[in-house]
């Protein structure tokens, strides 16, 4: 069993997160060297501030447990769906399920509300499970776009055992960060002397 670490892990952004927010999530389960890992939604409050982060919910929004449990889920049904892009396998249907039932819950357009004072006004409801749906769907349509967008075919998975960050490969480099491409050349170093001896 992995063990979890609790820090972070202090990597830079893998290519392509800084504008797809899912490629971020699917990202924020990370396996480090020695059999460790982060997940930098392990908590409701982690939960929180990484949605804070990137402007998907208030500092205050109060994520509970079962928030941070659906954040979790739909980030391994984004994993799976990358996983299945890059490998070029198909997809399962249970993902692109998980998909599109985040996109449609939420409203498309604010709803008619009715103030006993002041009369009727269109507005967003925000209590904490609309700010988590409205999330959620957010991230669901950025993997939406990501999958079947002009990146799609750049998507891939780091090349750097034990690595499971994903990225979208421009030229050759196949690493989601500079350690990940100094430890898969260390790794083929290591593996030209040891076969030449």
């Amino acid at each position: 069993m992995k063990e979890p670490v609790i820090e972070q892990p202090g990597l830079t952004p893998a290519q392509g997160e800084e504008d797809h927010l899912s490629l971020a999530l699917a990202n924020s389960a990370i396996a480090l060297a020695g059999g460790h890992t982060v997940d930098l939604l392990g908590t409701p409050a982690q939960a929180n501030l990484w949605l804070t982060e990137r402007g998907l919910a208030p500092v205050d929004a109060g994520m509970r447990e079962m928030c941070a449990t659906q954040l979790r889920s739909l980030r391994e049904q984004i994993r799976s769906l990358f996983a299945s892009r890059a490998e070029g396998l198909p997809a399962l249907p249970a993902a692109v399920r998980a998909i599109n039932d985040a996109m449609t819950r939420v409203p498309t357009a604010p709803l008619l509300q009715w103030d006993d004072r002041t009369g009727p006004y269109r507005a967003t409801p925000h209590p904490t499970t609309a700010i988590l749906d409205h999330a959620l769907a957010t991230l669901a349509a950025d993997a939406s776009d990501l999958l079947t967008g002009p990146d799609a075919d750049r998507l891939t998975a780091c090349g750097s055992a034990p690595c499971n960050r994903y990225l979208l490969r421009y030229g050759r480099r196949h690493w989601c960060s500079t350690r990940c491409g100094d430890r898969a050349r260390a790794a083929r170093a290591y593996a030209r002397r040891t076969t030449s001896q």
